[in-house]
């Protein structure tokens, strides 16, 4: 193994959130007057905090969302995911194999604790996570693309941001993990390759990670 630290994005790479959460994003922006598709969603939203929806409707409105949009929206999500969510096909091979080689392994999301926690008990990924490989951009404040949260993992977890990788499937996540001067590997499963520009190799298959990584 060429790391000391495999970083995990969450949504989309380690649980496949990705779809609920924006069919639900785009469904009540929608119903709140913002007419937004689904693949708008994707696109403009897609590895971001909170705080970008808020921002981007704004800018493009000139409109506030409402205050409670935040709780509104998690409790129609968390509601999906206890329903529907799945693990990432093949992602708990590829921690039984870190694991196994005694690599360290982290998820740094930009969504909530809550929302991170919340998807690894429905889909049993929890046993894979003790609270301190856990990271969030609750934690820093900037959520990707700032490079912050990234740091932030690497500097809890000891390891120097030069001998890090992440794992990631948005452009905005790809965007933080290379201004953290770390190297990337981008998954294909829902973004366009030509999205991931910046990433040292891509992959569409869990099944290719641990070749990719070593």
């Amino acid at each position: 193994m060429r790391y000391d630290l495999v970083i995990f994005d969450n949504d989309g790479v380690l649980v496949d959130s990705e779809p609920i959460s924006n069919r639900h994003l785009a469904a009540y922006l929608t119903e709140l007057g913002h007419a937004t598709t689904y693949e708008e969603s994707l696109r403009d939203y897609m590895g971001s905090a909170m705080h970008r929806v808020h921002d981007l409707v704004e800018e493009r409105t000139g409109r506030r969302l409402p205050e409670d949009f935040d709780d509104v929206f998690h409790a129609r999500v968390f509601a999906a995911f206890e329903r529907d969510l799945k693990p990432v096909e093949g992602v708990e091979d590829v921690l039984q194999k870190l694991t196994a080689d005694a690599v360290p392994y982290c998820v740094a999301s930009s969504g909530s604790h809550e929302r991170i926690r919340v998807g690894h008990r429905t889909t049993g990924l929890d046993r894979w996570f003790d609270e301190g490989r856990v990271f969030s951009s609750q934690d820093v404040g900037r959520g990707k693309p700032a490079p912050d949260l990234f740091l932030y993992a690497a500097q809890r977890m000891g390891v120097p941001p030069e001998r890090c990788v992440v794992v990631e499937d948005s452009p905005l996540g790809v965007q933080a993990a290379v201004a953290a001067g770390m190297d990337v590997y981008g998954f294909t499963a829902m973004t366009p390759a030509d999205r991931l520009a910046g990433c040292r190799g891509l992959f569409s298959d869990m099944g290719e990670l641990i070749d990719l990584l070593a």
